[in-house]
């Protein structure tokens, strides 16, 4: 049973930055696929950026080259860092993980952070 922790999300103005962490417990051995998810008002959530065992890295076309997804493995935390953020991004963030072979439908969630951008 994996746990996910996520924290900071806030309010920033756009143009702004934040980073998003993910504290993750309980794995097991076997190649896990790790990632954030955004879910706007009114609209189906949806994938945001995904870290696989191997350390590859996909993208949605909106955040390419704006958020950058990374992890210590050291501390077995979760990052998204999201730089030029746009009002557009505003939205409960998830953490989830599973392993890879269930991507893109992950079984483990964390319970969410709000980030809400202000034009």
């Amino acid at each position: 049973q994996i746990q996910l922790v996520d924290s900071g999300g806030g309010s920033v103005q756009a143009g702004g930055s934040l980073r998003l962490s993910c504290a993750a417990s309980g794995y097991t051995y076997g190649p896990y696929c790790m990632g954030w998810f955004r879910q706007a008002p009114g609209k189906e959530r949806e994938g945001v950026a995904s870290l696989d065992g191997s350390g590859a890295t996909t993208y949605a076309d909106s955040v390419k080259g704006r958020f950058t997804i990374s992890k210590d493995n050291a501390k077995n935390t979760l990052y998204l860092q999201m730089n030029s953020l746009k009002p557009e991004d505003t939205a409960v963030y998830y953490c989830a993980a599973d392993r890879c072979s269930r991507w893109p439908r992950p079984n483990y969630w964390g319970q969410g952070t709000q980030v809400t951008v202000s034009s």
